[in-house]
């Protein structure tokens, strides 16, 4: 086995992040909400799959993640479980799960898990340190995010980094050691200065996840649309480590033209 896919489990677990984090060692998170991503993804050696609630705005066509259900949330997750057997899958509390009390956060939690979820990722910071508990004394195991919270894109006015003045970052920094304290096992950093998120980094014993957030945070995930080059999205914080729109494109524009032309279907795609 090459040095540098030593320290690779045959199964990702959340002892594994742990130990990453404490070895000083990066690991990779990027959305997935089908088979097919899934078994490429883990092929690819992606150590974590989030099924996250961006499922409404990519694949379901919803301007924002608010609209994206629980149900959606189950469907995707099933898909995703079924389909790997190394990476870690997460999936996201939808909109509205856990907001009302503990009890049913718990109680989506719990479906989410009997779905083929192996952790659960929900928004909010010290506010929700006691769901958070509630969640993780029922044997659910759950990751915060901080920072831009998508579910909350109303209430903070848009897509904005967030952290940026003293009080904000000594906020955030506040949230997370809450959340810490609550038995979260990571926390996802979005949108927040990469002087803040690396200090954040550097006091928690738990991994961060950055999206956004620099590169002093222990994981890094994207949107695997975005880093795919397939949405067209071209925030400053992504990077397109390909072009499969512009690849798509020109395959179903072949298609199309050899269709027309009478050039496809030949005898070699055809039955006697």
């Amino acid at each position: 086995m090459p040095a540098e896919r030593s320290h690779r489990p045959a199964k990702v677990r959340l002892r594994h992040l742990q130990e990453a984090k404490e070895a000083g060692r990066t690991f990779s998170m990027l959305t997935s909400y089908d088979a097919l991503s899934a078994q490429v993804f883990e092929e690819a050696g992606i150590d974590v799959l989030l099924v996250g609630d961006s499922a409404g705005t990519t694949v379901l066509g919803y301007d924002s993640t608010v609209h994206t259900t629980h149900q959606d949330m189950l469907t995707f997750t099933g898909a995703v479980s079924r389909a790997v057997r190394r990476p870690l899958v997460v999936a996201d509390l939808a909109f509205g799960t856990y907001q009302v009390d503990a009890a049913e956060a718990v109680r989506h939690g719990v479906e989410l898990l009997r779905a083929g979820a192996e952790a659960v990722k929900l928004e909010g910071g010290a506010a929700r340190a006691d769901t958070v508990r509630a969640l993780v004394d029922a044997g659910i195991p759950v990751m915060g995010h901080l920072g831009f919270t998508p579910q909350s894109v109303n209430a903070l006015s848009g897509h904005r980094v967030q952290g940026r003045d003293h009080a904000a970052a000594d906020s955030l920094a506040e949230d997370a050691q809450a959340l810490q304290e609550a038995g979260a096992f990571a926390v996802v950093l979005e949108l927040v200065p990469s002087e803040v998120a690396g200090r954040i980094t550097e006091f928690l014993e738990i991994p961060t996840i950055g999206i956004g957030a620099g590169p002093d945070c222990d994981g890094q995930v994207l949107v695997w649309q975005d880093m795919a080059g397939l949405s067209g999205f071209e925030g400053r914080f992504v990077r397109r480590f390909a072009d499969l729109r512009g690849e798509l494109l020109r395959a179903a524009s072949d298609y199309r033209t050899a269709v027309e032309s009478r050039e496809y279907p030949t005898a070699e795609h055809s039955f006697e």
